[in-house]
């Protein structure tokens, strides 16, 4: 009988320092960050190298590591300045950085001697020739391309021992492992070196040209029925029904997509994913998938959610057109600063909106929950108020279950 199996890592995005915390907080073994400079990832709040030590500090404190995205595809003008970069982000104690060019994999191999390099999804790795080529190059492990399938890792893992990650949750790039023009094209913005313009998120005009000088627009037609505009955009991944694929595949490290998205994303996907690892590795033969953790993750989802090209290749289900068919029904609202025993009433940070007769849901690590309505609310001068309606306002309230300091806040959408 099939008892404890190998823990592979999870490994969360984090865009910020605070989401680093979050993100260790609520379970992942390993974040993901961008430093200032070689990331693909430009408008996320990126790391000062100060900020990478702080960060990496903060992780090993708690059992986890730090990764440092660095997976542009280098031009002339980028490459200088590149081995001082490397450095820095070793003496930081980064634990690896993630590389795509190889003359950047080169870089941080001879200039910067012991730090550990992971190869990018950008460089589309697909067979276990070139992960055995990588790792006889110096490489610890390979981000696999997105295009890659269930069937296809189990035969890599056949044939190498090179560490293996992939992606298991997060938005999904339309470009081949996320290589795409289209954003230089139309918005002189290059989604290979951090500047993506999310192109494909929009909807386009579609026309025929029958004849010269002709045009006749063609309209597409949703689930639904009704009139729209085409999209090229892909729906978002989510594998949290098949975490025992992954790990009998032989995965090393479960990515989870987002260093741009919000610490109520980042938590929620955190807690769920680390939440179902442990409990199929402490029990695999008696392992469930528990519904809620579904649910969960729905409530932070942005898009439709699919299992990507694990499984095949992907049809027009996979794609963003038509109505949505499920939509996230909560907004993240605040987190707990304190909880007094005595009197049952709990300090909440304000994020979004809410007040007297919300229906909110308080969420915290290993998967701990419980929800209530909002039956009395005051602000920070003990002065009864109906509502919480400025950003960062510390509020208290009756709380009917003890909750934790850390422990986040959301509360049922409107209609």
């Amino acid at each position: 009988m099939l008892t404890a199996v190998k823990h592979p890592e999870v490994l969360a995005p984090a865009g910020t320092p605070e989401k680093l915390k979050v993100a260790i907080d609520y379970g992942a073994d390993a974040v993901y960050i961008g430093g200032d400079a070689y990331g693909l990832r430009s408008r996320a709040g990126n790391f000062s190298f100060a900020e990478m030590k702080s960060g990496a500090d903060y992780a090993h404190q708690h059992g986890a590591k730090v990764y440092v995205a660095a997976n542009i595809v280098a031009h002339e003008q980028n490459l200088a300045g590149a081995g001082s970069f490397y450095r820095q982000v070793r003496d930081a104690g980064i634990d690896a950085v993630i590389v795509s060019d190889p003359s950047l994999i080169e870089t941080a191999i001879t200039e910067a001697p012991g730090l550990k390099v992971h190869l990018s999804t950008q460089a589309s790795a697909t067979n276990y020739e070139t992960l055995n080529f990588w790792q006889n190059e110096g490489l610890e492990r390979v981000v696999l391309a997105r295009e890659v399938g269930i069937a296809e890792i189990k035969e890599m893992r056949q044939h190498t021992d090179v560490q293996i990650e992939a992606f298991v949750h997060g938005a999904m790039c339309i470009g081949y492992s996320g290589r795409c023009v289209l954003s230089n094209h139309l918005s002189l913005r290059d989604a290979n070196r951090g500047g993506c313009a999310q192109n494909c998120r929009w909807k386009y005009d579609l026309f025929d040209l029958p004849d010269l000088g002709q045009k006749r627009e063609l309209v597409g037609h949703g689930p639904d029925g009704k009139a729209e505009k085409f999209s090229m955009s892909a729906v978002d991944m989510s594998m949290i029904e098949h975490i025992p694929d992954l790990v009998e595949a032989g995965v090393d490290s479960l990515k989870i997509e987002g260093r741009m998205k919000t610490v109520h994303y980042v938590s929620t996907v955190a807690n769920v994913y680390s939440t179902a690892v442990r409990k199929y590795c402490a029990d695999p033969a008696n392992y469930q998938l528990d519904p809620a953790w579904v649910d969960e993750l729905w409530k932070v989802a942005q898009r439709e959610l699919s299992t990507g090209f694990y499984y095949g290749t992907p049809n027009e289900e996979f794609q963003l057109f038509g109505q949505r068919r499920r939509l996230p029904h909560y907004a993240f609202v605040g987190e707990v600063l304190a909880y007094d025993a005595a009197t049952r009433q709990v300090t909440v940070q304000q994020r979004n909106n809410f007040g007297i007769g919300d229906q909110i849901e308080f969420y915290g690590p290993n998967f701990s929950h419980h929800t209530q309505a909002v039956t009395d609310l005051f602000d920070e001068d003990d002065q009864a108020i109906d509502r919480a309606p400025h950003a960062m306002q510390v509020v208290h309230f009756t709380c009917a279950q003890p909750v934790q300091p850390g422990d986040f806040v959301r509360a049922q959408a409107r209609h």
